[in-house]
């Protein structure tokens, strides 16, 4: 379990996560429950160090014993060489995209030993394709073993603001309301067909504009960092395991700069390992 957040303005766009890692098993009555939280989790992903391309995970933490940080290594290099290979100069984003989807549905995925029960994995990547100025968003979405065409969630440069993993502070935030207020509203008798039209209307007069697109890329780097420290302190203090915590890793993609660690913790000290980089 986690929270993850992508702001995209004209600058370019931060992804934003916690670190938590949730093991989950089930009870005598074959319930789900969460047995363990781990908090150094990897969630944020350069996916081509040549490139300006971002990756972040939610949902599911492996396929089989392999860790979704390490596959998304293993794609990195099959990006430079190998069955995935790019070429860095006419490469369009769609393409690696398509290319993550494969590589973690149908060589990945469907290798792996059979996940039983409702489970989900989540795979966003966003930055620019080679000859072109405006960022693009994608989110790849494996559920109960489907897996469509990846979900543009932006392009053209278009400026929003998204978000995943357990969405509940950041929805309350930013709409207004989260799903306990469509459950209220389906005991209070408000029927399928008027649901939509009405949500509608509350978040017409109850979203918070937080987002501006000419925003500077330090404010929005400051934004996705609120909603994941939000996030983390809103689950903290709920009944049940802290599913959302840890440190919040930050990285940044632009049109000039490329892709830059904003915040990154690591496992060893660099004071011992003086040659290492954030090479995530």
């Amino acid at each position: 379990m986690t929270v993850c957040v992508a702001v995209c303005v004209h600058d370019g766009i931060v992804f934003a996560s916690d670190s938590a890692t949730s093991l989950v098993g089930t009870d005598g009555n074959g319930n789900a429950i969460v047995e363990r939280v781990y908090q150094y989790g990897n969630k944020i992903f350069n996916l081509d160090k040549r490139l300006p391309i971002v990756a972040m995970t939610a949902g599911l933490g492996a396929l089989g014993n392999a860790p979704i940080h390490s596959l998304a290594k293993d794609f990195r290099r099959l990006l430079v060489a190998g069955k995935y290979e790019i070429d860095p100069e006419k490469y369009a984003l769609s393409d690696v995209v398509d290319k993550a989807r494969d590589f973690l549905f149908e060589d990945k995925y469907k290798a792996a030993p059979a996940i039983t029960g409702n489970h989900a994995l989540q795979f966003w990547v966003g930055g620019y394709s080679a000859e072109s100025d405006v960022h693009e968003l994608y989110r790849i979405n494996i559920e109960n073993g489907v897996c469509p065409a990846p979900e543009v969630l932006c392009n053209g440069g278009r400026c929003d603001l998204f978000w995943g993993g357990q969405p509940d502070a950041i929805n309350r935030l930013v709409i207004g309301w989260d799903d306990t207020l469509v459950e209220s509203l389906k005991v209070a008798g408000v029927s399928d067909a008027d649901m939509p039209g009405l949500l509608a209307m509350i978040k017409s007069r109850t979203a918070a504009h937080l987002l501006h697109p000419g925003m500077p890329m330090q404010d929005a780097i400051e934004l996705s960092n609120f909603l994941v420290e939000t996030t983390k302190g809103f689950v903290r203090f709920l009944p049940g395991a802290d599913t959302v915590g840890g440190e919040t890793d930050i990285a940044v993609v632009t049109r000039h700069e490329r892709f830059k660690w904003i915040k990154r913790k690591h496992y060893y000290s660099r004071k011992l390992n003086k040659l290492e980089t954030d090479h995530v």
